[in-house]
């Protein structure tokens, strides 16, 4: 499955975006499909995952109440809305795929997702 991952830009402190990760390829009948963001001199971390089947989902501790992901099986399609930004956020965000079925804390693992998308950029300004 090739993935497309949009939306990105640049905004000010407490506005909004909303980020789309489409598939290609393939649709993500059976996939988890997650959004980890990497800011310059950062770690990849976590932000959000969905799983396309049950529509369970994971967040990281620090967008809780503030990001939501959903999926548009129409358009085999996943977003992230992103409220309440802050410079914090700011980053390049990369949606990322997998077959794997994940448990407990492989949810929010790099290594659990063997597709990834380019980034797209996320910019806060304060």
């Amino acid at each position: 499955v090739q993935l497309q991952a949009s939306g990105g830009g640049l905004v000010q402190a407490g506005g909004s975006l909303r980020l789309s990760c489409a598939a290609s390829g393939r649709t993500f009948s059976s996939y988890v499909v997650g959004w980890f963001r990497q800011a310059p001199g950062k770690e990849r971390e976590f932000v959000a995952a969905i799983s396309w089947m049950t529509g369970n989902t994971r967040y990281a501790d620090s967008v809780k109440g503030r990001f939501t992901i959903s999926r548009d099986s129409a358009k085999s399609t996943v977003h992230l809305q992103m409220n309440s930004l802050e410079p914090e956020d700011t980053a390049v965000y990369y949606c990322a795929a997998t077959e794997n079925r994940p448990s407990g804390s492989t949810w929010y693992s790099p290594a659990l997702y063997n597709y990834w998308g380019q980034g797209t950029q996320v910019t806060v300004s304060s």
